[in-house]
């Protein structure tokens, strides 16, 4: 099959894949919102008609939720199979007076890093999704066949909570075997850097109140001999940190935690990442946490315990002479490695329940919430076969990355379908998604499906 021929096709074809893609994001395909749930609908239907136009099996699964759109291709027994991955809902688009255009109007914008897709969707995820989809259609054109077998998943929850996701996969679990997970809902870690995601930290969610005496009292009367709910909790919360070095002080909270291999760290180190333009842009001069660890080691390798939420007492207009009753906070933990979620809640909860001043009173929070950390299997071949390919059509080394964030559908392939997960996306940091005035470049568009091709092209060796 011609690879050549193929990139060729996807270069003559571009204006054709843009508006494509176009059609695409003027659908308002609001998941989190029922007043668009028709509008989702539609997206589903327009998705299984673009792949039937290229030849593949295509079918809308409904959910109680919103649907899945599943498509199959190519019947090679000895063939590699792939599962492709993207979600096809979007983001609500409030506040909607900060957008510079309609966001379900797009269009083509020039901007400082040349032309851009702007509109709801562009980049997150339904340009994403469609370079996989245009480097599908050029190959097929060029070729008559794809040179692997493929399964086209795409969800319409991502953006809601994906409730409709696991029971979807257990209940479909044959029909969704492959040998790899391709997932494009990513970015690049620098403006023009291939970057393959290597792992994803995992998350723990909790929330806890300090209760200290029955009724709010009057500082007058209670001041000094009354226990203050409020300076219960700093103290816990400050202890939960050791000031000297940056780490997190709770008890065996590092078990599972690994080191990051010198060929990674090389890699991160030489990705063009600007650590003062990172921290700059939102108001910083220096990094806050770990002693000995480079800021993007402590985005991707490393787990944080945050407090998200710390609040009692008062809190309106002027003062109110009270010691409150109760103080609340909420804390998450970003998660990786081989870290235990459920373990680590217990380790956490015991730091605060043994610090307790007598008269104080923990109530914890019983909505559990919490997801190990992915680690993607590099020993794969497929994984340097990919970085290869990517490098190839960038101009530089494509590199393995790490992700701060967390993706919970690639810890669902694995532990329901038993899938291993690559994931390549050609996102920039200043794509502004979940924000008004998402865009995506037309650079990272059309490399993206050009990348595809060259990846599908090694992977089928």
């Amino acid at each position: 099959m011609s690879l050549d021929a193929t990139l060729s096709k996807i270069d003559s074809d571009l204006s054709a894949s843009i508006e494509r893609l176009m059609e695409f994001l003027r659908i308002p395909s609001i998941s989190t919102d029922p007043a668009f749930k028709k509008d989702v609908d539609k997206a589903a239907d327009w998705l299984v008609d673009d792949l039937k136009s290229i030849g593949i099996d295509a079918k809308k699964h409904p959910t109680p939720g919103h649907p899945m759109v599943v498509g199959h291709v190519g019947d090679d027994a000895d063939a590699p199979h792939v599962l492709f991955y993207g979600h096809y809902d979007v983001q609500p688009v409030d506040p909607l007076d900060l957008w510079n255009r309609d966001p379900f109007d797009p269009a083509l914008e020039e901007t400082e890093h040349g032309q851009v897709i702007r509109g709801r969707g562009s980049s997150d995820d339904k340009g994403q999704l469609m370079t996989f989809v245009e480097a599908c259609r050029a190959w097929k054109a060029v070729n008559g066949k794809l040179p692997c077998r493929i399964t086209f998943f795409f969800e319409g929850e991502e953006e809601s909570g994906s409730p409709s996701l696991v029971p979807f996969l257990e209940a479909n679990k044959e029909e969704l075997k492959a040998d790899l997970a391709l997932v494009c809902d990513t970015s690049m870690v620098s403006r023009g850097v291939p970057s393959i995601a290597s792992q994803l930290r995992g998350m723990l969610k909790d929330e806890f109140t300090i209760i200290g005496p029955r009724i709010d009292l009057h500082s007058g009367h209670y001041g000094g001999p009354g226990l203050n709910p409020l300076r219960e909790i700093s103290r816990i919360v400050a202890s939960f940190y050791d000031e000297e070095t940056g780490r997190v002080a709770v008890e065996g909270f590092y078990e599972g935690v690994h080191e990051v291999p010198a060929e990674q760290l090389r890699q991160w180190e030489n990705c063009g990442f600007d650590e003062a333009e990172y921290l700059n842009s939102v108001g910083y001069t220096q990094p806050h946490g770990e002693n000995g660890y480079s800021t993007l080691e402590q985005q991707w390798a490393r787990p944080t315990l945050e407090i998200n939420g710390l609040w009692g007492g008062y809190n309106g207009a002027g003062s109110k002479t009270v010691i409150p009753s109760q103080a609340h906070c909420k804390i998450t933990c970003r998660l990786v490695g081989e870290m235990d979620p459920d373990k680590l809640r217990d380790k956490i909860r015991k730091h605060v329940e043994d610090r307790l001043s007598p008269d104080a009173k923990v109530v914890w929070d019983n909505d559990l919430e919490g997801s190990p950390a992915s680690v993607m299997n590099l020993d794969r071949p497929e994984f340097e076969a990919a970085r290869a390919a990517l490098s190839d059509e960038w101009g530089r080394e494509a590199v393995f990355t790490g992700m701060g964030g967390s993706i919970p559908v690639v810890g669902y392939f694995n532990t329901v379908l038993g899938l291993d997960s690559m994931l390549v996306g050609y996102a920039n940091d200043d794509d502004a998604i979940h924000s008004p005035n998402e865009k995506y470049d037309v650079k990272s568009f059309h490399k993206g499906i050009r990348s595809w091709a060259r990846i599908l092209d090694a992977l089928s060796r």
